[in-house]
């Protein structure tokens, strides 16, 4: 009889994750451990599994969220805010293909073509979406490439640094945890999500592309299954690292995240209007999507229910 598989990743110098098959999941801490031995401070060994891949995975940004739960900002949405969020969606994106490509290239080096065509793959299906971040700059009377060519928002920038970072590398796995970090979270966006953001642009006005593709509406949800059952056929030291860098992207997600929501409306319109050097078309005063209350960060709680 087949044993079922366990796994598990130390996060922290305290913290592991564990993870079985059958998708129980649980936090271990070393400090907890009665005696001097922990369990878990041997990296693991053994094969991967889906449900237990996928446990690690989500556990890993869960943890990685938690890390700013009390401290979290709470805003009204408005339209200069989705500016700046599209700015940032420009960035993360613009140098995806490019970068994953030289992962690729080293992966193909090393003589892992395995993953040199999972990267490949990955590049192709993200080739273009900085267009669609710009085409709704454009939609909302922004002029996006000067935008964007001379702006990018403080709490994006350590991520775009992180990812280019990581597919330098001599072993680059760490941009598919990095990679992981961004869709899952992109693939909990909904309908309602959408419209949100709808419900701010001036009538006629569809300023959704690159949310709608980047949401459980476009390929993320797609995206993040294949990315799962890769990662669970991988070697065991390559889950580890790509585990780890899951969280790693995802404190420094959760970080900027929040960085940006404490930003006042007024402060956010005068950083974007000194930049252009003119007055954005819509942005006169906040909109607010029917006094509703922004929806802050889901993935902490979703993630690992």
């Amino acid at each position: 009889m087949t044993r079922p598989v366990m796994e598990w990743v130390k996060l922290t110098d305290d913290v592991s994750i564990i993870a079985r098959e059958s998708g129980e999941v649980w936090f271990h801490t070393a400090s907890g451990t009665k005696g001097d031995a922990d369990p878990f401070s041997a990296p693991m060994t053994g094969a991967g599994a889906t449900g237990s891949a996928v446990r690690l995975l989500d556990g890993a940004i869960h943890l990685g969220f938690a890390s700013i739960q009390k401290r979290l900002a709470r805003r009204e949405p408005t339209l200069a805010a989705y500016i700046v969020a599209l700015v940032g969606a420009y960035h993360t994106s613009v140098h995806t293909p490019r970068n994953l490509c030289r992962a690729a290239d080293r992966f193909n080096e090393l003589g892992r073509p395995e993953v040199g065509a999972y990267l490949e793959d990955r590049a192709r299906e993200e080739t273009g979406h900085d267009r669609l971040a710009l085409k709704d700059l454009r939609a909302l009377g922004v002029p996006a490439e000067r935008l964007v060519a001379n702006f990018i928002p403080e709490g994006i920038k350590p991520l775009c640094e992180r990812f280019d970072y990581l597919c330098f590398q001599d072993y680059p796995i760490g941009c598919i945890g990095y990679s992981y970090c961004l869709e899952r979270i992109s693939a909990l966006k909904q309908q309602d999500d959408v419209d949100r953001v709808q419900a701010l642009c001036p009538d006629g006005v569809d300023a959704t592309r690159f949310l709608r593709t980047h949401s459980g509406l476009g390929s993320e949800v797609t995206h993040v299954e294949e990315t799962i059952e890769f990662v669970a056929s991988l070697p065991a030291n390559d889950r580890i690292r790509v585990v780890r860098e899951t969280y790693e992207s995802a404190l420094i997600m959760a970080e900027g995240y929040n960085h940006e929501l404490l930003k006042p409306d007024a402060e956010i319109l005068e950083e974007l209007q000194q930049i252009l050097q003119e007055p954005l078309p819509f942005c006169r005063g906040p909109y607010s999507s029917r006094n509703e209350k922004r929806r802050v960060h889901p993935p902490a709680s979703a993630l690992t229910s």
